[in-house]
């Protein structure tokens, strides 16, 4: 089963389960335009781990233990919204109040919690690598990470390079990206 295809499912995989991670980052860079490469580089690293484990913990969950996988799927929209809408409105509350001052940096707990977030939906490619052995479900989860990882250094980049244009908005706009975004995983997740 290890084939050009596997290779290629497993790159799509990955851009598609971060684009989440994408806007998140694209934000992060928005509220900090002057961030380090190495700030960056370990943004992208957490979004990049939670991409990568979340399927496998998934393909783990299918193999082991199927019945508790499939009633937590259920509360996965919901645990993103929270998450997310939670960040938002503190970023946005943090725009608002602090118009011409230092804007907030993002601490590890807060980066921590937007990766959770955006690679809890993750979770359910397990059932997607599922009929892979455990090597191969272990190089997908790999690919998936290193795709997430290229294509979060890309977003946030970007918002670094808007968020010196936007510099006095950049922390609302920010926010409202993370609200929207929750928003967007729980309407997908509930249809």
């Amino acid at each position: 089963m290890w084939s050009f295809i596997f290779f290629v499912e497993s790159v799509l995989l990955g851009i598609g389960l971060a684009m989440d991670a994408f806007s998140v980052s694209l934000a992060n860079g928005l509220n900090e335009p002057n961030m380090r490469t190495r700030k960056m580089c370990g943004i992208a690293g957490v979004f990049a781990i939670f991409q990568g484990v979340m399927p496998l913990i998934g393909w783990i969950c299918v193999k082991t233990i199927v019945h508790i996988f499939k009633g937590f799927e259920k509360f996965i929209p919901w645990i993103a919204l929270v998450l997310l809408v939670f960040i938002g409105t503190k970023m946005l509350i943090d725009g608002i109040k602090k118009k011409d001052e230092e804007k907030p940096a993002l601490t590890l707990l807060a980066l921590i919690i937007q990766g959770i977030a955006t690679s809890i939906d993750a979770l359910s490619v397990g059932c997607t690598i599922a009929s892979y052995d455990f090597p191969m479900a272990f190089v997908s989860s790999l690919i998936i990470a290193l795709v997430t990882f290229i294509i979060c250094l890309i977003g946030i980049f970007l918002g670094k390079k808007f968020g010196t244009i936007f510099s006095s908005k950049a922390t609302i706009i920010g926010g409202i990206i993370l609200i929207v975004i929750g928003l967007e995983i729980f309407i997908t997740g509930i249809i």
